[in-house]
């Protein structure tokens, strides 16, 4: 069996440029978020990105929808900064006018009758590549004094069965521009999402689908020469069985009488209803144990780095997400 790597590495320390994908509802927006924050520790300064139109950074961090424009979101310890942008399609499309071909009022124009809406539906992965245009400007801008704006740019990705597609359309639009600034802008972006650094993480649970697809993701980034981060598994309930215990129980072999002397020992008498409840609750449980343990064997094929999430019983709100970047600095994220 492969024994899975744990913790961040420093191959991926050396990544500015963070990519959170993951199966709809396993957490990939609250897990980039965490992560974001994470990354800020120690006076360091993060952007949020997200591309999906939910404005789920929103939400998370209790603020007013996410304009098209760099806004802090929160403070991280040791004065680290986090900011968030919402990327918007037609912002980002007139900008890009303004930029490569000095059209801002054009843009605008065309704004007023449509075309934008109409371009993007024409030809697709125009779409993308506008957002992974904008997403390649954050990562390489820098200040006066030559020092990058952000230190880290975290992105909420599209669901791992979309997020190749999203990061490799650059390719295909190099192939049908020959030449102009959309290809040069194209070419660069092709360069930083498949150089070092570049990284893909993919937030999972212990659950036969989300890991699944999380196998077959990342053996997608490969085949695709992109770069599989770290696997961020998310909800992780404690066991609460010795690992002995695991594999009788999960078969159904429980001893009441065992289980009735050890509460009378503590003092606890039960009546006989609620301790059958309580042996078909343990049975449950240590079916879960070891559903999730097969889980933990199949994400380990992958080969990558895993860090592990508490599952948060009282649900997310600000205080949860410091709680998460809390835990994935214990586990080297830096």
């Amino acid at each position: 069996m492969t024994t899975p790597l744990v913790g961040w590495t420093d191959e991926l320390a050396r990544a500015r440029l963070h990519f959170v994908t993951g199966k709809g509802g396993t957490g990939k927006t609250t897990l980039a978020a965490a992560l974001g924050l994470a990354l800020a520790n120690g006076g360091r300064r993060v952007l949020l990105i997200e591309v999906e139109g939910r404005q789920g950074f929103a939400q998370l961090f209790d603020t007013e929808p996410l304009p098209y424009a760099e806004l802090r979101v929160a403070s991280a310890p040791g004065g680290g900064e986090l900011r968030a942008l919402h990327i918007d399609v037609e912002a980002a499309l007139l900008e890009y006018f303004e930029m490569f071909y000095n059209l801002g009022f054009a843009g605008r124009t065309l704004r007023r009758m449509g075309a934008i809406e109409f371009a993007t539906t024409l030809a697709p992965g125009l779409r993308d590549v506008l957002l992974t245009g904008k997403i390649k400007e954050c990562v390489g801008r820098t200040e006066s004094d030559g020092r990058h704006t952000y230190d880290a740019v975290v992105v909420d990705s599209p669901p791992t069965g979309r997020v190749v597609k999203f990061l490799d359309v650059t390719k295909a639009l190099t192939d049908l521009a020959k030449t102009g600034p959309i290809r040069a802008q194209a070419e660069g972006v092709v360069r930083l999402l498949h150089s070092g650094e570049t990284a893909v993480h993919l937030v999972t649970l212990l659950e036969e689908m989300p890991v699944r697809e999380t196998v077959e993701a990342v053996a997608e980034l490969d085949g695709a020469d992109l770069r599989p981060g770290a696997v961020l598994v998310n909800r992780v309930r404690p066991p609460r069985l010795p690992a002995r215990s695991v594999s009788p129980a999960a078969d159904g072999r429980v001893d009441a009488s065992r289980v009735r002397a050890g509460l009378s020992s503590a003092g606890i008498e039960l009546p006989e209803a609620t301790l059958e409840a309580l042996v078909e609750e343990t049975v449950e449980h240590a079916i879960g144990v070891a559903a999730e343990q097969r889980a933990r064997e199949q994400l380990a094929e992958a080969d990558l780095p895993t860090l592990e999430l508490p599952d948060l019983t009282d649900g997310v709100d600000v205080a949860a997400l410091y709680d998460l970047a809390e835990a994935l600095i214990d586990q080297g994220v830096r």
